[in-house]
């Protein structure tokens, strides 16, 4: 998301220049933070810890995963990250403010590993479930859900029920619902885990379609080193018990887009980073 020029401007005025008023100094502020900013996060569950010292930033419209084995603390990080689990220690921050305070976290999405559709529910009720909790009419929510089908190509079985759909189908349905409430940032914990490699193929071409169109910044939880390499800007590599970061590796701009796992370059990045594993 571009910055107004004349808030750029503003931040590019060097030290001289400091007597911005509070609101402009906030804006200003908000302008250059990063969209996610982790400090020193750690996590215990009882005597357990599970992450320990996790720092880094996640730029607006960057794609970031989580990579590593099982027990590295993951989809814990991910959770602290979506709000549903407190860090014990560390500090956790969006667009530079404080998570504690922080008013946007209705325009952060989680899209989980099932794709957890309501088989009472059409493909469009699904999709407007995301809506329900707040005081947008009938008539909007429809709308959104509809312009959230069209984003992934399912329009047509908006009044299908989900036993009618394949697994594809069925996990588009799932980012139609997350991204039904037009999100900032969009959390996903393994969502094409479970497809077969062919679908799970089309569902990478098609986030980054849409991360195109929509610039979301999105940070996503994978132990598929393919995967990683094929959709983030950067990896960050966890290693297990306690969870800690052992390597953040920048992916962008050295590899293009589209990154075909056949690619030599694409391979021979897979290729090292099976091997640091």
């Amino acid at each position: 998301m571009n910055a107004p020029a004349s808030v750029l401007a503003a931040a590019a005025i060097g030290p001289a220049q400091t007597q911005q008023p509070p609101l402009q100094r906030d804006v200003i502020a908000s302008a250059i933070a990063p969209a996610i900013a982790l400090t020193q996060i750690g996590k215990h569950f009882d005597a357990l810890e599970v992450l320990k010292d996790i720092s880094f930033d996640v730029a607006p419209g960057e794609i970031v995963a989580l990579l590593g084995r099982s027990g590295c603390g993951k989809s814990t990080l991910l959770n602290i990250i979506a709000g549903l689990l407190p860090p014990d220690r560390g500090s956790l921050r969006f667009h530079g403010q404080d998570a504690s305070a922080y008013q946007g976290w209705r325009r952060i999405a989680y899209m989980f590993q099932e794709d957890r559709l309501l088989p009472w529910r059409t493909v469009r009720d699904n999709v407007m479930f995301g809506l329900e909790s707040g005081r947008m009419r009938k008539s909007e929510q429809r709308k959104r859900a509809d312009r959230a089908l069209q984003l992934v190509d399912l329009e047509a079985f908006a009044s299908a029920w989900p036993h009618q759909l394949s697994g594809g189908m069925r996990s588009r349905v799932a980012l139609a619902r997350s991204l039904v409430i037009e999100p900032d940032i969009l959390l996903m914990d393994e969502p094409f885990s479970k497809l077969d490699p062919h679908t799970r193929t089309h569902m990478h071409d098609e986030l980054l379609r849409l991360h195109q169109i929509t610039g979301l910044t999105i940070v996503f939880v994978t132990h598929d080193v393919e995967e990683a390499i094929v959709l983030a800007d950067r990896v960050v590599v966890l290693e297990p018990r306690p969870g800690r970061i052992g390597e953040i590796v920048p992916l962008s701009p050295s590899l293009a887009r589209p990154r075909h796992p056949t690619d030599i370059d694409v391979a021979e990045q897979v290729r090292i980073l099976r091997l640091k594993g």
